[in-house]
Parts: structure tokens; sequence; C-alpha cells
């Protein structure tokens, strides 16, 4: 078995990610660290894991641990995963996994200098229902793709949380604008040219509330926008000559509905419905990602593609300081 190390005991691993890797077929969580030791050891309890360390350099340097998962603030993300890279761990790091896309490059030279597997967890692009999304596509289910549509929100005003702290990370765009962005990068195999962008921030926080954005990807157009101060919605829509596809819970299945996807036809008369019942999204990416680390041929999410996906975001904030398109 993969033996994970956790960094961190942030809310995302506790509640969503670390039952489903103690529930992969081919892994388990054999330590926790935390800053504070007592809340490492009550974590490590919580899931049955042997090693409790009271500092990430502790669990990094561990032989006892195969590979890390990193659940910090934003901010935070590059250097650990560097750090963990260097000291020869496997690394599975949250999004986004940099604020902007030149601090990807030193984490690729970290990762092939210690040949060492190292990916942002975009647990979407491991959904089937993701699967499906891009097989209609590729097979001409709708012909000539026209218009990506998008749409993610909830709303958080506690200035207590990371999403709301600049210094650490936060905002909507890093937070829930890469998921539309990388979804139809996923979904279509093709990157932006440029894009255009009106981008609201919060005048006590200092971190991007609201964001407007449009891309041109040559033969198609996108248009999404992301909130953190608007009521709860995601939506995927892909629009073409003969017909369109709808993506609902595109990103949080569950919370935000069940995962479906829905192809129209051209005269919207008929519709074929793709369920996804029991899907776990997080265990999924684990196992991927593990037999990946271990030689097999395997499709994950890769740094260059992580870099490629922070170039679109740092381009949508470079467009909303002006009028006009932004080239990616």
């Amino acid at each position: 078995m993969f033996r994970w190390g956790i960094l961190s005991t942030a809310r995302i691993g506790r509640e969503q990610v670390i039952p489903q890797l103690q529930d992969s077929e081919n892994g388990v969580v054999t330590a926790i660290a935390s800053r504070d030791h007592a809340r490492a050891r009550e974590l490590a309890d919580r899931f049955g894991a042997p090693l409790a360390f009271w500092s990430y350099e502790g669990l990094i340097a561990s032989d006892e641990v195969d590979g890390v998962y990193i659940p910090l603030p934003t901010s935070q993300h590059i250097e650990w995963s560097i750090k963990a890279a260097q000291a020869g761990k496997h690394v599975l790091c949250e999004k986004p996994i940099a604020l902007h896309a030149d601090e990807i490059a030193p984490l690729i030279a970290a990762r092939d200098a210690n040949n060492v597997l190292v990916c942002e967890a975009f647990m979407v692009t491991y959904h089937p229902q993701w699967r499906k999304v891009r097989d209609l596509i590729g097979n001409g289910a709708i012909g000539r793709l026209r218009h990506v549509q998008g749409a993610f929100s909830y709303f958080n005003t506690d200035p207590d949380n990371m999403r709301n702290k600049p210094e650490l990370g936060g905002g909507g765009l890093p937070d829930i604008g890469v998921y539309p962005t990388v979804s139809t990068r996923f979904a279509t195999g093709r990157e932006p040219l440029r894009v255009q962008a009106v981008v609201e921030r919060d005048p006590g926080f200092g971190t991007d509330i609201y964001a407007s954005v449009k891309a041109d990807f040559g033969d198609f157009e996108m248009s999404f926008y992301c909130s953190t101060q608007m009521a709860l919605r995601q939506l995927m829509v892909f629009h073409g000559e003969k017909g369109f596809i709808e993506v609902t819970a595109p990103f949080n299945a569950g919370d935000y509905g069940h995962p479906v996807v829905t192809l129209h036809n051209a005269d919207h008369e008929e519709a074929q419905i793709f369920r996804f019942p029991g899907v776990r999204q997080y265990r999924l990416q684990a196992e991927a990602f593990v037999r990946k680390a271990r030689g097999g041929e395997e499709e994950v999410f890769t740094l260059e593609q992580s870099m490629l996906n922070q170039k679109f975001i740092d381009a949508v904030y470079r467009a909303a300081v002006h009028d006009g398109w932004e080239t990616v």
C-alpha cells in the first residue's frame, strides 16, 4: 500500500480527501503533520494513522511516508511541494498549486531532479462525468463547438476564512475560477488565445470577490463568472451547432446536486441523460496518482497542465485592469 502523509489538518483534508484516501484500493494514510501536535495526534487517531508529527519537516523526512497530500494555504503550496519533492516524496497538492504561472517552473525542476510525481489536485479531471463530456465533444455529438458557458459561486464573508485573506492566496479566481477554466481545457483539449475580464475586489478584504470572463479559444468562445459573495451555483454548458451538453454539479457533486451530463439535440426535442451516482472523485484521483507514481500508464493532471491553467488565470487578472483583449 502507498503510504500517505498529510501536511496540515485543513478542513478539505479532514472532511473530503483523507476519508477517500483511506478507502482507496492502493493507499493508506500513515502520518499527519501539524504545527499543533495535539491536533495532529487527534486527527491521526480519528483516521487510524499511526504517526503524528509536530512539524512538516518531520513528516517529509520520514521513511514511513511514500507521498504527501498538501492542503495548506495556497501561499505555501509551492514552498512545501518543492521541499517534499526534494525529500524524495511524491506530491499531490491542492489547487491552485501556485498564484503565478512562473512559480511552477522551479517545482517542475524539483520534480525532474528527484524523479518523483507532483500533481495539482484537480479531482474533476478524474470524474467520469468529465470523461463523458470530453468523449461526447470529441466524437462530434454536438457538432462544431461554438460556445462554453460556466458559473461557480458561493457566499462567504468570514474575515477569518483563508479565502478572504490575500496574504494566504485568497480570492475567487484562485479558489473557484480555476474550475471553469480547467474543465473547459480538459473537455476540449484546447487552450485560450486571449481574454477579456471584469474583476471586483472586496474593499475590506482586498480579495477578488467577482469575476466575469470572456475567452477566445480560436474555434469557440468561453464565458464564465465566479464569485465568493453570490448565491450558491455551479453550471457548465457546451453549446455546439448540432446540440449542447449541460453538466449539473460539475465540480462539487453532492453539495451542488447530483452529477448529471445531459446531451440535447439541435431542436431541444430529445435528450440523453448520463448519471454518475456514488462516484467518489477524490478516491479516483488518489488511486490514479498512486498507479502513476508506481510507473503505470495513467492519465494524471501534470504540472505542465497546471502551468497552462495558471497562465489563463494570470491573463484574467491582467485583462481586468484595462479594456480590450489580453493575450494568454
